[in-house]
C-alpha cells in the first residue's frame, strides 16, 4: 500500500505532551495518528464522544483536584451546609 503525507498544525505543548504519551505507549506520532484514523473508519465517525463539560462541573472538579473549596469535619456539618444552600 502506498503512503501519503498529512500535515496539520497544533500548539507545541500539545505536540510534546502527545509525543511523550505515545512514546510511553511504545508508539510514535505517525503510528498513533494512523490508529486514530483507522479506528474512525471502523467506527464510521470520531472514535470517542466529544462533549462540552458543564462549567459548574468543571469548576467543582478543579476545586477537588486542587484541594480548594469547603471542608467539613463531619457529615452533620456537611448536611447543614447543604441544607442552608437550598
Amino acid at each position: 500500500m502506498s503512503t501519503t503525507t498529512i500535515s496539520f498544525r497544533t500548539d507545541r505543548e500539545t505536540k510534546e505532551e502527545a509525543m511523550r504519551l505515545f512514546s510511553e505507549l511504545g508508539l510514535d506520532m505517525s503510528t498513533a495518528l494512523n490508529m486514530f484514523l483507522r479506528q474512525a473508519l471502523v467506527d464510521n465517525g470520531i472514535p470517542f464522544t466529544p462533549r462540552r463539560e458543564n462549567p459548574a462541573s468543571a469548576h467543582a472538579r478543579y476545586e477537588a483536584e486542587n484541594g480548594l473549596g469547603e471542608k467539613f469535619s463531619s457529615v452533620d456539618e456537611l448536611m447543614a451546609d447543604l441544607t442552608d444552600a437550598s
